[in-house]
């Protein structure tokens, strides 16, 4: 596949989803080459983009998010506890993409990014570890095993949705 086919493939899924995607020319640093959030959208730089992976990862930033949270969300994301948690769940989603799609996750998980931790996200994941997973499932995008099992559903990597519809609970829930 070339890189080109690679970039089709991706930002075909992400739009597929219902992800706002945009293709045009960035003057401004990003955190990741070529690509930038705004506003809740995605906007790429094809002749910026070094690794088409990151597409996925980003996109799962903006997928696992409420509407509310989502249309907030800029190229430098907040260090607040929702974001934080959105990171997380973003590994997750974008390794269930690869999933999906049938791509090798080290295409997302690349030695370029990640601190250089790619290959130790991707053993987490296919060892069966699945963090960030409950969180997701909490936010009706996918079911823990357990959750499947008692549910006669197909559990994580499998989703039940690629974009959050749910909001975040307001009010004291105490």
């Amino acid at each position: 596949m070339t890189n080109d086919d690679l970039i089709n493939k991706l930002t075909g899924f992400i739009s597929s989803v219902g992800l706002d995607l945009y293709f045009e020319h960035i003057e401004e640093a990003t955190v990741l080459p070529g690509i930038q959030l705004r506003n809740g959208a995605m906007v790429v730089d094809r002749a910026r983009l070094l690794y088409p992976g990151d597409l996925l990862h980003e996109a799962g930033h903006l997928a696992v998010l409420p509407a509310s949270v989502r249309r907030t969300m800029s190229d430098r994301l907040a260090s607040d506890d929702i974001q934080l948690g959105g990171e997380i769940m973003a590994f997750a989603w974008s390794y269930a993409a690869c999933v999906y799609l049938e791509i090798d996750p080290h295409i997302v998980f690349h030695a370029h990014g990640y601190q250089g931790g790619g290959e130790y996200v991707v053993s987490n994941f296919t060892s069966g570890n699945t963090v960030g997973v409950p969180l997701m499932e909490w936010f009706g995008l996918t079911y823990t095993k357990k959750t499947a099992d008692e549910l006669g559903k197909l559990p994580y990597p499998h989703m039940q949705k690629w974009v959050c519809d749910r909001e975040l609970p307001t009010g004291d829930s105490a």
